[in-house]
């Protein structure tokens, strides 16, 4: 048998067994597409991430990102953990990496910043890798149907309920309130019909509703169902965030601005999470999306092949 080793931390949090739990083998040399699938079905997270040599030398490292049931593009909580991973791992592949990283992704490249406390990594910021697409609009009832919830907690008024992207899918939407938000539960049959009514959701129709409060408008609540890849509900999703920022930010009447908005993710699972994110928007465009967060270890071990 072949040991291959492996760490977990928990990502938007600094509480141990809050926030997002990611898996990640520092040095995935060897292992095969279906060894990674395998690896990351068994361990049953949101995503596991594999690092390999860049195929760049001036690159940090190639990450690729597993759910429980495929391989994913991009995702901002397994970008984060695995920044902080290799951050306080300072050698690399036998060589150190500073505080800024550039990890090759199915996406793109992806840049990374450490986060550091009195000279500890405690955390990561990542550039969202790709601008902001927009894909269909979703109706109000199938959001619903989704979240087995009255059509009437879904808000329209700012924004119909649509799929967004910075680097993978979602369909967002808005809730009137945190008694709705509290009360969605996912209906696995209906997701399946809105796959196939939304094919550019990315096959998999992942489901970001939010809150936002009158009095603290860049101050949301939200969660995350995407139970056609095996993730009931998720405790943090950057990349969701980022995708949602980046389409208030542009939907925002103001054409020069930076915002700073913070997304509270998790609560309903008793896994809290915080997400942090800062828009830049020059001319009416997304210029950048950075998404922040910080982590914490949890273990250490090796699996068996």
């Amino acid at each position: 048998m072949n040991p291959v080793s492996y760490v977990t931390v928990d990502v938007f949090t600094e509480t141990r067994f809050a926030g997002n739990p990611l898996a990640v083998i520092p040095d995935a040399r060897g292992l095969s597409d279906e060894a990674m699938q395998a690896i990351a079905t068994e361990f049953n997270y949101s995503e596991v991430t594999f690092v390999l040599p860049p195929e760049d030398p001036a690159n940090t490292a190639g990450v690729r990102i597993f759910t429980p049931t495929a391989e994913v593009p991009f995702a901002g909580h397994p970008n984060v953990g695995t920044a902080y991973v290799l951050g306080r791992q300072p050698e690399i592949f036998g060589r150190a990496s500073g505080d800024t990283l550039r990890f090759e992704e199915r996406a793109g490249l992806v840049e990374v910043s450490l986060i550091r406390d009195g000279g500890e990594v405690v955390g990561a910021t990542i550039r969202a890798p790709r601008p902001l697409e927009l894909g269909d609009t979703v109706t109000a009832e199938t959001i619903a149907a989704c979240a087995s919830i009255d059509p009437a907690k879904v808000v329209t008024t700012r924004h119909a309920p649509i799929i967004a992207s910075v680097g993978l899918a979602f369909a967002v939407a808005e809730l009137d309130s945190l008694e709705a938000l509290a009360a969605a539960r996912p209906n696995v049959s209906v997701f399946a019909d809105a796959a196939s009514l939304h094919p550019r959701s990315g096959g998999d129709f992942s489901l970001f509703l939010y809150v936002r409060p009158v009095e603290r408008p860049w101050s949301l609540r939200a969660r995350m169902f995407a139970p056609l890849d095996n993730v009931i509900e998720d405790p943090a999703t950057g990349s969701a965030s980022a995708a949602l920022a980046a389409y208030l930010a542009t939907l925002a009447p103001e054409q020069n601005t930076d915002i700073h908005i913070t997304i509270e993710q998790g609560v309903e699972m008793g896994r809290r999470s915080v997400i942090e994110l800062d828009v830049n928007k020059q001319d009416g465009i997304i210029t950048k999306v950075d998404i922040s967060g910080r982590c914490v270890g949890v273990m250490r071990g090796s699996l068996s092949l």
